[in-house]
């Protein structure tokens, strides 16, 4: 579901805008950064709230290249 939410949200946005979504757990931080770079799309950055806690929660910069 947060993929699908955060893909409706990119598509809004006008291009160069950053957004930034938190992410939990494993599926999510495996899934949805590599779905967005697949649509086009920069990463900034990818951080641990926690440090060394590999599926808490990640705070994760995106920004709108197309």
């Amino acid at each position: 579901m947060t993929f699908v939410r955060t893909k409706l949200y990119i598509e809004r946005m006008p291009s160069g805008e950053v957004l930034q979504i938190r992410l939990k757990g494993k599926e999510p931080l495996a899934n949805i950064p590599p779905s967005i770079t697949e649509l086009g799309h920069e990463i900034l950055e990818m951080n641990a709230e926690i440090e060394n806690d590999p599926y808490g929660v990640h705070l994760l910069t995106i920004r709108k290249t197309a």
